[in-house]
C-alpha cells in the first residue's frame, strides 16, 4: 500500500492568522484591515503551481492587502504561520515505513514555506520516502491530476494508495479516482482508518 499524506494541518500545524498579525505589526496596517482583505485566492494557487515567483507573489499579496512590506518583512510573515509538528502523526508514519510500506507527502506548498521548513525542522521531510510538492510539479490539489501524477511516478494503481488530508475537497477528488481515504481528525482515527484499507492491501 502506498500512503501519501498532507503536510498542513495534518503533519504540521497551521495558523494563518499569525501571518496577519506580523504583517499588520509591521507595516503598522490594523489587523482588521489585513484580515478584511485576505483570501486564498487565484495569487495563492498561482504560487502554489509555481507560476509566479516569491517575490512577484509578494508583491502581488501586498498590493491585495494594501500594506508597504519590504520582501523580507514579507517572508516573516509567510513563514509564522507555523505553530509546530504532529508528533503522533509522524509516529505513525514511522510505524508504516518500519513495516514496509512506502510513504510520500502530496502538500500544496511554496518555496518559501518548503524552505522553511528543511531549515527549522531538519528532519520533517526525510520522515517521507518522496515528497511530492506542487510548486515543483505545477499542480494542485484538488485537482485530480496532481494524483494521477503520484500514482504515475509510485506505479501504483489507486485502489493500492491511501490518501490522507485535512480538507474535503482533496479526499474527494482523491476518493473519484479510487484511492483509499482519511479526512484527518485525529490520530486515533487515523490508525482505524490505516487498519480498515490494509485488508485492500
Amino acid at each position: 500500500m502506498l500512503y501519501i499524506f498532507d503536510l498542513g494541518n495534518v503533519i504540521v500545524n497551521l495558523d494563518f492568522t499569525r501571518a496577519l498579525g506580523v504583517w499588520s505589526n509591521l507595516s503598522g496596517s490594523p489587523l482588521a484591515h489585513v484580515q478584511q482583505h485576505f483570501q486564498f485566492g487565484p495569487q495563492v494557487e498561482r504560487h502554489e503551481r509555481g507560476e509566479i515567483s516569491d517575490e512577484q507573489f509578494a508583491e502581488a499579496l501586498c498590493e491585495e492587502l494594501e500594506v508597504n512590506l519590504s520582501y523580507p518583512q514579507f517572508v516573516s510573515g509567510w513563514q509564522a504561520i507555523f505553530i509546530g509538528i504532529n508528533q503522533p502523526v509522524l509516529t505513525v508514519i514511522k510505524q508504516l515505513r518500519a513495516e514496509g510500506h512506502r510513504v510520500v507527502l502530496l502538500s500544496n506548498t511554496n518555496q518559501i514555506h518548503t524552505e522553511f521548513l528543511a531549515h527549522q525542522y531538519p528532519d520533517l521531510l526525510a520522515i517521507a520516502d518522496h515528497c511530492y510538492f506542487s510548486h515543483r510539479i505545477g499542480l494542485r490539489k484538488p485537482d485530480t491530476a496532481i494524483f494521477h501524477h503520484v500514482l504515475t511516478e509510485e506505479g501504483v494503481a489507486p485502489e493500492q494508495a491511501f490518501f490522507v488530508d485535512d480538507l474535503l475537497e482533496n479526499i474527494e477528488a482523491a476518493a473519484q479516482l479510487g484511492i483509499h481515504t482519511y479526512l484527518y481528525q485525529d490520530v486515533e482515527g487515523l490508525e482505524a482508518a490505516i487498519q480498515g484499507a490494509s485488508y485492500f492491501a
